[in-house]
């Protein structure tokens, strides 16, 4: 006992977790919400659509993750995979750009077209992809969305559009801009064919798309807090060299001042979409 009492006490350090250890954390696993700050499992939050169960935030989504969530199982059927960009005016690096964006996505292009159903209504959809290139709307981008609103012509089912982008694809040039007036021209066609176009815009819908087919349904539906605009804030700001709402380009703000139809939350969206579906059906 006395042995105990003057034994000196070993002192006890935080012990540094070693790289082996830090490697049997599966990477991905835990994912943060930037809006509230919680920390969750990435597996839970995939299951609720990406949307934080605490705050609501909506997470991003690729393109192959909503089609998904909207498309009946077993029903989706893609279009034109085949069409993949090129670098018509020879931009520096821009080949292993798209080919990087290819490997990491596992995608040809920003953008997926495709036939299904929406609890059994047959539609057309394309679904941007905001990792590849930031969904910007390069030559490819523009030709698969006309082929798909061509399509919807053709057999008279709906489409249904699901923007994402960062507007046009600098690389690209005068052959970028094009496309918004191509996809323009293609919906003028659908709307005298009597045919349903179903906007849907998403966190950002910026530039030329915001500004060409992303504005012209029939519905134009945003999920919560999506940025939606052309110019940038502080582009604006300097123009009309006033101070802009907080809240300016939101999807809330659109909708007060009339630009959109309806602010929906993407656990809403089928729902919302099957409703509309039935009413034109």
């Amino acid at each position: 006992m006395l042995k105990d009492i003057f034994q000196k006490k070993k002192k006890r350090y935080a012990t540094i977790p070693s790289d082996r250890a830090k490697q049997e954390v599966p990477e991905g696993l835990m994912t943060k919400c930037p809006s509230c700050r919680t920390i969750m499992y990435t597996k839970d939050l995939k299951k609720n659509l990406s949307v934080c169960r605490t705050c609501g935030h909506h997470h991003r989504m690729g393109a192959w993750e909503r089609i998904e969530a909207l498309i009946d199982e077993g029903t989706f059927q893609e279009l034109d995979s085949e069409v993949i960009g090129g670098n018509p005016l020879g931009f520096p690096g821009y080949e292993e750009k798209l080919e990087n964006d290819r490997i990491k996505t596992g995608m040809n292009e920003a953008c997926v077209s495709g036939q299904g159903q929406i609890n059994g209504y047959p539609v057309i959809l394309s679904v941007m992809d905001a990792d590849f290139r930031m969904a910007s709307m390069g030559s490819a981008v523009g030709e698969k969305l006309t082929r798909a609103i061509e399509k919807a012509i053709d057999t008279g089912f709906p489409i249904i559009i699901i923007a994402a982008s960062g507007g046009a694809r600098m690389q690209e040039g005068m052959l970028s801009l094009m496309q918004m007036a191509k996809t323009s021209a293609a919906l003028e066609r659908l709307d005298r064919s009597g045919g349903l176009f179903i906007s849907i815009m998403t966190h950002p819908t910026t530039g030329g798309v915001s500004a060409s087919f992303a504005s012209l349904g029939d519905y134009n539906f945003a999920e919560p807090k999506a940025l939606v605009g052309f110019a940038g804030r502080r582009i604006i700001e300097q123009t009309i060299r006033e101070e802009l709402p907080e809240d300016f380009q939101t999807a809330e703000f659109l909708l007060e001042h009339g630009q959109l139809d309806r602010v929906v939350p993407r656990l809403e969206m089928k729902e919302l979409l099957t409703t509309v579906l039935a009413i034109h059906q």
